[in-house]
């Protein structure tokens, strides 16, 4: 007798063949997956911090009255062009400078201070390549004529964990009983009308200096508070000036406030995370 296919007696499409090895547990799969989008999340942050926006946070008081210590801000990475100081750890993967553009004078610009070049600085452009640069008696003069330097009102700086007053002379009270510090503040003028306040605290032995000629590729930095900032008016030399910086350490552009703290927070204490927020100054642009 001739044997017929019994299809009632045939295994299912989906059973497991025998001898096949076993499907592997789905928590390995989802392991898996869970790696693959880790790793996209980081390239996608690398490459959002190195080619479009990056925070900075303030450390110091050499941008006063424009920058507080304790602010975060975001810099624009593709405003001056990219070089290996855009990427993490200044890796050396960009030859040179790429799509590269000049500042104006007036920008605040985030650069890698040489020589060491591994820290973050922040500072105003006030002279471009072939441009010369003085400083006398506390005045800025570029190109041999004094850029318009306007007495305004003192700026008022209250004092809390994070900030202090240069000197104990210009410690004052304000109206609410509030300790604050009390500058001398001056507005000063561009040529081309960039106007931005900075700060006189008195004679300094750097209001005086010599004539500084701006090479080629270069660009002369200063801080708004003139007398509290290490900035070209000093040689380049690691903790006591940065001199005239090249363009190619540019690392961005200021663009906006992206956050800002008094210093008074507290892990252990979660409420202190909103009241030490300086609020009013979030979203500020440059």
């Amino acid at each position: 007798m001739t044997d017929t296919h019994n299809l009632a007696d045939s295994p299912p499409p989906s059973a497991q063949p025998i001898g096949a090895p076993a499907a592997p547990p789905k928590k390995e799969e989802s392991q898996e997956n869970f790696f693959v989008f880790l790793l996209k999340l980081v390239v996608l942050v690398v490459v959002f911090r190195s080619f479009i926006f990056s925070p900075f946070n303030i450390p110091s008081e050499s941008m006063l009255p424009r920058l507080l210590n304790g602010d975060y801000l975001l810099a624009s990475k593709w405003s001056y062009g990219y070089s290996k100081y855009s990427l993490p750890f200044s890796l050396p993967l960009i030859p040179g400078r790429i799509f590269a553009s000049q500042p104006d004078r007036g920008d605040v610009v985030i650069f890698k201070a040489p020589p060491g070049n591994d820290i973050d600085y922040i500072k105003r452009v006030i002279g471009l390549p072939g441009d010369s640069v003085q400083v006398r008696g506390g005045q800025v003069f570029l190109n041999g004529k004094a850029v318009p330097k306007k007495r305004v009102g003192n700026f008022i700086l209250p004092l809390t964990p994070n900030t202090r007053c240069y000197a104990i002379e210009f410690e004052t009270q304000t109206p609410d009983g509030q300790m604050a510090c009390s500058y001398p503040q001056f507005q000063e003028t561009l040529p081309e009308g960039k106007s931005y306040n900075v700060l006189d605290l008195g004679t300094q032995p750097q209001d005086d200096t010599q004539v500084f000629k701006v090479p080629a590729g270069h660009l002369f930095l200063m801080g708004d508070n003139r007398d509290n900032s290490l900035d070209s008016r000093f040689p380049a030399i690691e903790g006591e000036g940065i001199g005239i910086v090249p363009q190619a350490n540019l690392v961005g552009k200021a663009s906006v406030m992206m956050f800002s703290t008094d210093g008074g927070a507290e892990w252990i204490k979660p409420w202190t995370w909103f009241t030490a927020a300086r609020w009013s100054r979030i979203g500020g642009t440059f």
